[in-house]
């Protein structure tokens, strides 16, 4: 009986270790596959997304209640020089966030843009900083809000104080140095 019994043995154990090869290879594709798919979420959920406001609501973003610098860059998607001065606006933006610098950006593309070409460009352009999209039928008020001296070219940046007072304007593209010795300025223990 010996004899008849070591080869079934033998099988079996060989279609136990194939059973247990080929289920290992399975839960480490399926655990690759959840690990894909929630990093695939992840950069999803991280994305930018730009949040509708009206002129009152603009109008208490730029307040300035908690004693921090203001940096706040008007833009379109559409507009070619806010596209190419983007990407030193997000280094800016990485740069002074942890040091107390606020940083937002409002959109003035048209309401339809908000979930289409604002957060593709945002992603694009890596973009972490609070994003939103001045939703007025004429902003020509808003604009005379923000600056009398802007007639709404853009792109134009803003940098407040701690107090709330624009201490650097720049209408047109900016230039990064410029705006870099600007925010230092706000930053430095002096001038709080």
């Amino acid at each position: 009986m010996t004899d008849f019994a070591t080869p079934v043995r033998v099988r079996t154990v060989a279609g136990i270790t194939l059973v247990l090869i080929s289920s290992l290879l399975i839960f480490s594709l399926a655990a690759q596959a959840r690990t894909a798919h929630k990093h695939r979420h992840a950069r999803v959920l991280k994305s930018p997304a730009a949040k509708a406001i009206n002129a009152d609501e603009m109008q208490q973003l730029l307040k300035r209640n908690d004693g921090r610098p203001l940096l706040v860059n008007y833009w379109a998607t559409w507009c070619d020089p806010c596209r190419d001065e983007f990407p030193d606006l997000v280094k800016i933006d990485k740069d002074y966030r942890a040091k107390g610098l606020d940083f937002i950006a409002i959109s003035l593309d048209d309401l339809a843009d908000i979930k289409t070409a604002v957060p593709k460009f945002l992603r694009q352009m890596n973009a972490k900083m609070p994003v939103y999209l001045l939703n007025v039928a004429d902003p020509e008020p808003v604009i005379n809000g923000v600056d009398r001296e802007w007639g709404g070219a853009m792109p134009a940046t803003f940098l407040y104080n701690s107090k709330g007072e624009v201490v650097y304007k720049r209408f047109g593209r900016v230039k990064t140095d410029e705006l870099r010795s600007a925010i230092e300025k706000v930053m430095s223990p002096e001038t709080k």
